[in-house]
């Protein structure tokens, strides 16, 4: 299992499937870097888990991410390579029969089942750029056929969680819906000791820096010139800080997912990024939050706008996010309730073993 690890959402979304890989008996290696390591490390102490490193990349602090993104074209097509290189060493090592990447283009391997699971079968590009769509789709397309299968996190009808991003007219013959995944859909234990009580409002925290710090700094200083209460689970997985402010904002680096799942359901209001993992969170409980897009990410910016059309949640952009006003325009959303039996999951998973096994036979 190969998670991005642009943030820890990536890795997050990933937990269902580990799960449901363990319940067929799969010996499960979780190849990972960065805050989807010690995501893994901390949620599964006795999970088997290996340092594979991805490119890094820093979001800027401003809106040009895709200038920002089209600087680093070498960087990432030599990091790819490095990939594919590294996981065919650890395919020889650890006797691998099956590689699942979460949008790692470079975790495939031509004689060992590989699997691709992405959102975005259609990148979003920003106003101005949108002549580049189809050229970046073909390419898109192109790297996800070196996989053997395709799995799109989300519901085939009616334009599911992710509308555009993967209900495109044509997709690869190899495609599969297997619905929204989310660490919060299966049942978990109330939390046997809260660290403190629940908060009107509970902030969850994604995504990389130093976007993720940017928008922490300000939600501490807006909500400090407020009387209400708050958590803030930070999303530093590397990290096990904790500090209160002003005796009202408790902000801890990292929570797990039990706490994270109590804390949403028991608050009055989720503020968050709207990547796709948060919102695979949140329509698994189907709660409603205030979506903050992450400057400059389009497919953010994208979900939070549909689904603020669609009265689920509302949204408002970074700079022009100010919290009572927030606190206030919210109210009347009604969320979304999106439940995912994993049927067709474990289906893909016996298939895929079935194969596996055939061909390490021969």
């Amino acid at each position: 299992m190969c998670p991005l690890d642009w943030g820890i959402g990536h890795a997050s979304r990933c937990v269902p499937i580990v799960n449901a890989l363990r319940m067929q008996g799969w010996n499960v290696i979780v190849a990972a870097d960065g805050r989807p390591y010690e995501f893994y490390r901390y949620e599964y102490p006795k999970q088997e888990l290996l340092r594979f490193p991805g490119v890094e990349i820093r979001y800027p602090k401003g809106n040009s991410m895709i200038l920002a993104m089209a600087a680093r074209v070498p960087r990432l097509v030599a990091g790819l390579r490095d990939e594919h290189n590294l996981l065919k060493k650890l395919v020889i090592e650890t006797g691998a029969n099956l590689v699942i990447s979460d949008n790692r283009y470079g975790c495939w391997h031509p004689h060992v089942k590989s699997v691709f699971m992405t959102h975005q079968l259609n990148i979003m590009m920003p106003s101005g750029f949108e002549f580049a769509s189809s050229l970046l789709k073909r390419i898109n397309y192109s790297f996800i056929r070196k996989f053997d299968e395709c799995w799109i996190p989300d519901s085939e009808d009616e334009g599911g969680l992710s509308g555009r991003l993967s209900h495109c007219l044509r997709l690869p013959d190899h495609c599969h819906f297997i619905g929204p995944l989310s660490r919060l859909s299966a049942p978990l234990p109330e939390p046997a000791a809260l660290p403190c009580p629940a908060a009107e409002i509970f902030v969850l925290l994604s995504g990389p820096e130093p976007q993720r710090s940017i928008l922490e700094t300000m939600l501490i200083d807006q909500l400090r010139t407020t009387s209400h209460t708050a958590i803030i689970a930070g999303g530093r997985t590397e990290s096990d800080e904790t500090m209160i402010i002003d005796g009202r904002i408790k902000l801890f680096a990292r929570l797990g997912s039990d706490l994270v799942k109590y804390y949403i359901q028991k608050s009055d209001h989720v503020i968050c990024r709207s990547g796709y993992s948060t919102l695979m969170d949140l329509a698994a409980l189907g709660k409603t939050a205030i979506l903050i897009p992450t400057p400059g990410q389009t497919e953010q910016e994208y979900l939070a706008l549909r689904l603020s059309k669609m009265n689920v949640h509302y949204s408002v952009a970074q700079e022009e996010f100010q919290l009572s006003e927030a606190l206030s325009e919210s109210k009347g959303y009604k969320g979304l309730m999106v439940q995912n039996d994993y049927m067709v999951l474990n289906q893909r998973l016996k298939r895929l073993y079935h194969q596996a096994m055939a061909f390490r036979a021969r």
